[in-house]
């Protein structure tokens, strides 16, 4: 993940980089002193989350978040800062997180962890699945996938145009697109960004809720650990 850090303290700056350092996966792109600054720096590097201060001279932390939420694909924001007061307004600006300084190694990587669900939620998916529709060949963009279920000679692809047939099997699709769907059942397979949450019917039953479709699969007690940390990471 490229992290971009944006704090008025070069003390809180350094810190901050030493504990990314420790961090799995976490690359600093650049570290700024202000605002404008980390404005400035977005533009230019793209980063998949900023560390954002709120308290700096000129446009402060808030303001920032504000700018970059009117862009398209803005970077993800977690608040590092030493007041509690401000913790309303950042999630209203859906922040992942919001860190009270001194920031703790712990929390960080859980911050990480939670922007980095989110990211991945809001990337558009990209590559398709190879299917059948009225027996003609079809490609299917994972952007238009529902939902994937099996049943003992094909795949159904469920997408609102219409059902598509598949000769992939569920183990294949996850192996071709790795991180993209989440197995909610053995013969079920529920792309990352549409799981929307979970409900329980009357008998006890889990069931995922899904974007963009009514269908409510149910979730094996095997699987249920794995898509209920899904749905807390991406709510956070």
């Amino acid at each position: 993940m490229r992290i971009l850090i944006a704090d008025d303290e070069p003390l809180a700056r350094t810190r901050l980089a030493a504990l990314l350092r420790d961090c799995t996966g976490a690359e600093v792109v650049a570290s700024v002193g202000d605002g404008e600054a980390a404005l400035a720096a977005c533009a230019q590097q793209h980063p998949d989350l900023l560390l954002l201060d709120i308290a700096m001279p000129g446009l402060d932390g808030i303001g920032v978040a504000r700018r970059l939420a009117a862009l398209p694909d803005p970077p993800q924001l977690v608040f590092c800062t030493a007041y509690e007061e401000h913790a309303l307004t950042a999630y209203e600006l859906r922040a992942a997180d919001y860190l009270l300084k001194p920031v703790r190694l712990e929390r960080l990587r859980e911050a990480l962890a939670r922007a980095a669900a989110l990211r991945r939620r809001a990337a558009p998916p990209s590559g398709s699945l190879l299917a059948q529709a009225h027996g003609a060949p079809l490609k299917v963009p994972l952007a238009e996938v529902l939902y994937l279920s099996a049943d003992d000679k094909y795949v159904t692809v469920h997408r609102a145009a219409g059902e598509a047939l598949s000769e992939q099997s569920l183990k294949a699709i996850e192996e071709a697109f790795p991180g993209r769907f989440v197995r909610v059942h053995r013969a079920c397979l529920v792309p990352v960004e549409r799981l929307l949450g979970l409900a329980r019917d009357a008998d006890g039953t889990m069931r995922a809720l899904i974007a963009g479709s009514d269908a409510t699969p149910e979730v094996s007690r095997r699987n249920l650990a794995v898509v209920r940390k899904l749905v807390r990471g991406a709510s956070a």
